[in-house]
Parts: structure tokens; sequence; C-alpha cells
């Protein structure tokens, strides 16, 4: 944990504020050692989500005491006791599921498959003079493609530095997510044939042609119902929840860091 000196006796001192939940102090050697579960490339990152995450949990005890829920048991267990109490949350019907679906079709189609040949011009990302030389060398060996001057598969071997040269290019049957992102956005929305202009990545520029395009077809509802209904109720349930851990919050009161609950589940 990040500390800065302080002119008491020379002690060092957590830079950040004392954490509260009501008159209950989350002591900083509990904040250090929630950070092992927390990692991130910010120390004060680390440390929001590690003392939010005691906080949440503090209140959850607060309020299960509160409610005089059994003592005995362990503090899981009474935190998911609390949960199955409180927390109100409808089961989705079959029209909310079918609503959903209609809404959203891109998210229940197989996905798109495409057999691509590439040659790539390899050039470091932050070398600005290479990247020009090489982009200029790929328009003209592009047009020679594109007015049949040469062959790809020739001009792979001859040209490209990647592996897949030793198959004139071929990189095979490709899908989303198998590529870096940018090589693939623009990729995956091409038609079959020689794509006529260059597409740039972080390994340089690519001549790209698509050998073979199938795109994906929406999967039947009877299919994907199952897989909607637990979207649909962890999303209820993730709401729910922020919105409880938001009410006890204002009413036991927390100080020293914001309560910012996001879009994930908290509790298993």
């Amino acid at each position: 944990m990040q500390l800065i000196p302080t002119g008491d006796a020379g002690k060092p001192r957590n830079q950040f504020p004392p954490v509260y939940v009501g008159d209950t102090l989350i002591s900083e050697d509990d904040i250090a050692r929630e950070l092992q579960h927390h990692p991130a490339e910010e120390m004060t990152e680390a440390w929001l989500e590690a003392a939010r995450s005691l906080v949440i949990r503090e209140l959850l005890l607060t309020q299960a005491k509160r409610l005089e829920l059994p003592e005995n048991l362990e503090e899981e267990a009474r935190i998911a006791k609390l949960l199955e109490n409180e927390l109100d949350v409808p089961e989705p019907t079959d029209a909310d599921c079918e609503r959903f679906y209609a809404a959203n079709p891109a998210r229940f189609t197989s996905p798109t498959l495409m057999a691509v040949s590439h040659i790539l011009l390899a050039a470091a990302p932050d070398d600005v003079q290479e990247r020009v030389r090489q982009e200029e060398a790929g328009r003209q060996l592009l047009g020679a493609l594109l007015d049949g001057r040469s062959r790809f598969s020739d001009m792979a071997k001859q040209y490209s530095a990647c592996e897949s040269r030793h198959q004139g290019g071929s990189l095979g049957q490709i899908s989303k997510g198998q590529t870096v992102e940018e090589f693939e956005r623009p990729v995956l929305n091409l038609e079959e044939g020689l794509n006529p202009e260059l597409i740039e990545s972080r390994y340089g520029w690519h001549i790209v042609r698509v050998d073979q395009r199938i795109d994906g077809e929406q999967l039947p509802y009877d299919h994907v119902k199952p897989q909607i209904r637990q979207y649909l109720s962890e999303s209820v349930t993730r709401r729910a929840f922020r919105q409880y851990l938001q009410v006890l919050a204002a009413e036991t009161g927390v100080q020293g860091v914001d309560l910012e609950i996001p879009d994930s589940p908290l509790m298993q």
C-alpha cells in the first residue's frame, strides 16, 4: 500500500482517507489483505476496489445483525440468508424472453466463418518511416494483384512477413475473436475476393483476400431460451442488489470511499 510520511515521529501514513461504515472503521490492514483479490494497474484503483468490497460486506453483515439473523451461521451463510430474505427478484416471463430475443438478433446468431489469405508487410507500431514505406510498397503490390500482373500465392511467398507465406498466405478458417481486433473488425465485413484496400494493424499492413465466407444464421428461439432466461434473471438480480446496497449505505452511512456499484455480480 502506498504510504506518505507525516510529521508524527516520522511514521508513514496511508495516503487514503479512513473508511467507515456507520461507526465501524474498515482498518488499513484489512484493506491491505483484501488488495490481493483486486489486481489493477494502479494502486489507487486496487485500493478503492478492495475498500468497496469490504464496505459492501460490512453493510450486509450490519443489516443481518439488525434483522437478528442467526449469529451461529458463518458470515457467507448469513449474507446469503439476508439476500434471500431481502431481495425481491421476479423471474423473467416467457414474454420477457421473447422480447429480448426479438430485440437482440445479433446476440443469437452463429458466428460468421471465413477462409482468409493475407500478405503482411511488417512494420513496428512506433517506426513511422517504416510504416510509410511499407504502406507504399503494399499499394504497389496490391495494384499488381488487382490488374492481374501477379498471383497472390507467389507474392505471399516472396513478400509476406507472416509464416502463412509457406501456405500461399492462407490463414485458414477464422471467426470473431481469433485475430487482433484491428485486423478482425474490417476483415469480418469483407465479401469474397481480393480487398482493394490495405488493412493496417499493430503488425504493419495487410493485403487481404477472402477465399470463402459463410455468414452466421440466427439460432432458433427454443435453442437459446434457457440462456436468455438466465441472462435476464442475473441482470434483474444485479440491479436489485445495487439498489439494495444503495439503500443500506444511505441508512447506515459510508465514509472514505464512493460506493459505486458496477453492473457485474458482486456476490456469488
